[in-house]
């Protein structure tokens, strides 16, 4: 029988003061003044819909995180913050240890809010560092520079937060494994409790897929993965997730309530959302991505509904779950998914066979062969007919 998991919510704030040649996000460049307060209650209108729509207005589901995400949420003042939280607190209840994170821009103006967000009611900022080389923040599009990266840094260690986050990426163009490697030493050395460490990916739609950059070939990405893995675990942090590193006891709660296949409403441009209910369904939603039309009050918010079918869930069960390093509960999957053990029997001998998989009696443990055949072990899930 599915049982309805933790509920979260994402809010997306869709504008940047430039667009970056990587990215992929649903964000805009700022043409002119950001209309923060028709946003912030296009927001919490957005919210009542979805709440009666799936009938969450009850105490029966609080919110376990929230995550403001862009774009640039920086870019949104203090008071607009703490009046979309306190909106949506008074529509919905809180769990008593919420984490309510909110993505920041390293630059100046925007780091100093640090301590307004904090008394606005964040308790945790992810800062989009990516490197702390100037000529490689140039050449990704950033609006800041080394000395303005730790200066957030140590803004957001001063302003009380539960933790705060590093975002950092390898594998940019023209970066020796020394390059990349000193970025990482640099990042430790401010003692985030999360650090975010990824691969830049080059993605469809993008300045950088039109006009690809040299990258690091793949024998210098192995070495940048296992010289920085290494480095990250004697510094005390553990990797929990692909690109997830925290310090003990703060990995990041929304992320873990993505990758557990939790369910979490979505508002704002282009957000997504997923909702599951005792009856056994599980609907996914997608707003309209365009400020332009989402502010549109003759039009609405939703852009697409669609039900997850029976086939489907396993494959977005595991593609989600097969992120974390943690086992994964078999009761788990009967419980997100609505599914008997039972319709995985054959996928789940094959990845045992293949040696992808460890059962541990009532879990499965990814292996590091798994990790390595990531998508040959997800594309064991995927349903027959959708092969075709």
């Amino acid at each position: 029988m599915l049982i309805p998991p933790p509920l979260s919510l994402y809010v997306h704030i869709p504008w940047c003061v430039q667009k970056c040649p990587y990215c992929d996000f649903n964000s805009h460049a700022l043409k002119e003044a950001i209309p923060e307060l028709d946003y912030i209650d296009a927001l919490l209108d957005d919210l009542d819909i979805d709440l009666a729509r799936f009938g969450l207005t009850s105490q029966q589901r609080p919110l376990h995180s929230i995550f403001i995400g862009g774009g640039t949420p920086s870019l949104i003042s203090a008071p607009e913050i703490k009046r979309l939280l306190s909106g949506i607190q008074a529509r919905i209840p809180f769990s008593d240890h919420i984490e309510i994170t909110m993505e920041a821009n390293p630059g100046t103006v925007e780091a100093g809010r640090f301590q307004a967000y904090r008394e606005a009611g964040v308790n945790r900022i992810s800062i989009g560092v990516q490197s702390f080389q100037d000529e490689k923040l140039k050449r990704l599009g950033r609006i800041h520079g080394c000395e303005e990266a730790v200066r957030a840094a140590g803004l957001a260690q001063e302003a009380g937060l539960n933790s705060f986050n590093l975002d950092l990426m390898h594998g940019l163009p023209d970066q020796s494994v020394a390059d990349a490697i000193g970025d990482l030493k640099q990042a430790i050395a401010l003692d985030p409790p999360h650090l975010s460490w990824y691969q830049l990916t080059i993605e469809p739609n993008t300045l950088f897929y039109s006009k690809p950059p040299t990258l690091p070939d793949d024998d210098d990405l192995w070495d940048i993965f296992e010289q920085g893995h290494a480095l990250l675990s004697a510094a005390g942090y553990e990797q929990y997730e692909i690109s997830g590193y925290s310090k003990p006891g703060k990995q990041c709660q929304h992320n873990l309530n993505y990758w557990r296949f939790g369910d979490y409403l979505g508002i704002g441009c282009g957000a997504h959302g997923k909702v599951s209910f005792a009856d056994g369904t599980i609907t996914r939603t997608v707003k309209v991505k365009h400020p332009r039309g989402y502010l549109n009050p003759q039009k609405a918010y939703l852009d697409q509904e669609t039900q997850v079918a029976d086939t489907e869930r396993p494959f977005e069960f595991f593609m989600n779950r097969f992120r974390l390093l943690e086992a994964c509960p078999k009761q788990d999957y009967v419980e997100r998914t609505g599914l008997p053990l039972d319709s995985i029997r054959q996928p789940i001998a094959w990845a045992l066979e293949k040696q992808y998989l460890v059962d541990q009696g009532d879990h499965w443990q990814i292996t590091e062969q798994g990790k390595l055949f990531l998508n040959d072990l997800l594309a064991a899930f995927v349903a027959e007919d959708e092969e075709a």
